[in-house]
């Protein structure tokens, strides 16, 4: 995967000339494939759609035309982000049109998110698994395919639809502001108002390639770090029972584990009497920590934090108030704690447990 990722940089960086189409000569007669895409100001989702239909071969030596000429958009085999329609039949990807409503679960009803779709969306949607497929040599219906299309859509393209449809990430007033997304990072690379030179031509070649190095290291980290995880968490929620008898605290034999969203689905899975509220993992100077499992894969909450009474507390004083030899530190939150030994930190999950009274609700 890592040479598939590095080979497909070079191909957007090589390729990432926009505009007019007075590019490098073609060695065959056959005309270049064109993609077309609004003119001036730019957004992640069109860098987007138009980095990911690149990595298509029929696309690989395509050019970009960015225009609202509608018949400059008629010419263009495939066009995204603007024109006012939705045709996949004719590869027209717009979602700015009153009647359009589409989510990837109204597309594909196997899918669960709700969330409007932008060009990025569509095209994802349309081309996601086949682009997949392709850098990393894996068949298209396959489940490392399949797996990897649904968790880079979740985390990285559904973000970037919901942003350029103004959709916000919750309901009521934010508590603090999200200004270094991608779509805001995009968005900086336009000229500035004030700029003498409103140019947007050099500014897209550099949003497209920030959005498809991140796209890349992102499907890169999920196949060579987060799928492998599953077997890890998958093995410990097996071998839950040896760890405690409540079946309720899991240990992982490497830290650094990207455990949470594996856990969530394997306790759908597996349908698990009693839900995991504890995991124990080995840090990397050789100590132990204790995590609660939070409410949700994404959430601050947690289904059972570790006792008030310890939080904020660190070494001698939380072992003599814990009564547990060789504590560390508790986080002041609740959500984690130390301790320098397995057997230090399982007896502290153990009494949190049963502090907390084993809960089976989360």
């Amino acid at each position: 995967m890592r040479g598939a990722v590095r080979a497909a940089r070079l191909v957007v960086m090589a390729a990432a000339g926009t505009g007019t189409g007075t590019g490098h000569k073609r060695p065959h007669p056959e005309p270049a494939a064109r993609i077309g895409t609004h003119d001036g100001t730019f957004h992640c989702d069109e860098a987007l759609a138009c980095f990911l239909l690149r990595l298509l071969p029929r696309y690989r030596d395509a050019e970009i035309v960015r225009t609202r000429d509608p018949q400059r958009l008629a010419g263009c085999d495939v066009v995204v982000d603007v024109g006012g329609e939705y045709d996949p039949g004719r590869h027209r990807y717009d979602h700015h049109q009153r009647s359009f409503t589409e989510s990837m679960r109204s597309l594909r009803p196997d899918k669960p998110w709700s969330t409007k779709l932008s060009s990025a969306g569509l095209v994802y949607c349309h081309f996601g698994a086949q682009i997949l497929a392709g850098l990393l040599g894996q068949p298209e219906d396959g489940p490392v395919v399949a797996a990897l299309y649904d968790k880079l859509y979740e985390n990285f393209v559904e973000e970037i639809d919901a942003m350029d449809n103004g959709i916000a990430p919750a309901a009521g007033e934010p508590r603090y502001a999200l200004s270094t997304t991608l779509s805001a990072r995009v968005g900086h690379l336009n000229p500035r108002w004030n700029d003498p030179d409103q140019d947007t031509e050099a500014g897209f070649r550099r949003a497209m390639e920030l959005v498809g190095t991140e796209f890349l290291q992102r499907l890169d980290f999920y196949h060579q770090a987060w799928l492998p995880a599953r077997a890890l968490v998958e093995e410990a929620v097996r071998r839950r029972l040896e760890v405690d008898s409540s079946g309720q605290v899991l240990e992982l034999s490497q830290g650094g584990c990207p455990w949470k969203e594996h856990l969530f689905q394997l306790e759908q899975e597996l349908a698990l009497p009693r839900p995991l509220l504890l995991v124990l993992f080995p840090d990397r100077g050789g100590q132990w920590r204790v995590q609660s499992v939070p409410t949700a894969p994404h959430s601050f909450q947690s289904r059972l934090p570790l006792p008030e009474a310890w939080r904020g507390l660190r070494d001698e004083a939380l072992s003599e108030l814990a009564g547990i030899p060789g504590c560390v530190f508790v986080h002041a939150s609740g959500f984690i704690g130390g301790n320098r030994t397995r057997e230090g930190a399982l007896e502290m999950a153990r009494r949190a447990l049963e502090l907390g009274g084993a809960t089976e609700s989360t």
